[in-house]
């Protein structure tokens, strides 16, 4: 599963790199995970950021049948889920992020956290689906999943799975309200993308951590903070 990713971003960094009006209420994010309000880019809202929960809804939504979402959302299974096709054929939606995190485990109760990023520093784009429901007091809100894909490059030494990465010409047919259903999986094909990795602190684990440092390198550690030579 990917539960984690960071977007430490500034607000002008956002609109630069994706052309779009960024709120003024936008805050980085550095360690952003499920029933976060995180900025997303629809295909019906392309030229600005809208605040969806990822995943999971907080606890304070009344409508409890509603209250857990999916995080994730496996590229593969896409073509033989009705649900999903025609969620992707609807509601897209680009997941700006400058890394991710992932863990790999070095034994059945350790594991150490990696942050994998852009080699050229660039904000990094998910793909993924988004939507909305009427909790009981009807009150209306948004929600989305992060596509993922079997992991490649770097990352296959880590973790199995990553995230959907889309290059320039992929967020553009996935947020092109005309793309065909093959041009849209095409898209979720693995790219070219150039990261690096480096260990972070297993600070990373809590989500009431969220502070600069947790982007920076670390000691490799485990999820208990035990030093390791494994790396």
């Amino acid at each position: 599963m990917f539960e984690r990713y960071s977007i430490g971003s500034t607000a002008n960094q956002l609109a630069d790199f994706y052309s779009v009006d960024v709120p003024s209420y936008y805050k980085p994010n550095y360690n952003a995970g499920p029933t976060h309000l995180l900025p997303v880019i629809t295909h019906h809202n392309p030229e600005g950021i809208s605040f969806f929960y990822w995943g999971a809804i907080p606890s304070w939504v009344n409508n409890k049948n509603v209250s857990e979402k999916l995080i994730n959302v496996r590229g593969e299974t896409i073509p033989d889920k009705s649900t999903f096709r025609k969620k992707m054929m609807r509601y897209r939606c680009l997941v700006p992020a400058d890394g991710f995190y992932a863990w790999k485990k070095i034994s059945k109760r350790a594991a150490i956290p990696y942050r994998f990023f852009a080699k050229d520093k660039s904000l990094l784009t998910f793909a993924g689906l988004w939507e909305e429901f009427e909790d009981e007091e009807g009150e209306t809100h948004h929600t989305f999943s992060i596509i993922t894909v079997q992991s490649n490059g770097q990352v296959v030494t880590v973790n199995e799975r990553m995230p959907a990465l889309l290059d320039k010409q992929g967020e553009k047919v996935w947020l092109n309200k005309e793309s065909s259903e093959k041009e849209l999986l095409d898209a979720l094909r693995p790219k070219t993308i150039e990261l690096e990795n480096h260990t972070v602190s297993p600070r990373i684990a809590s989500l009431d951590a969220n502070d600069a440092s947790l982007i920076l390198p670390s000691a490799p550690a485990d999820q208990h903070g035990n030093l390791t030579l494994f790396d």
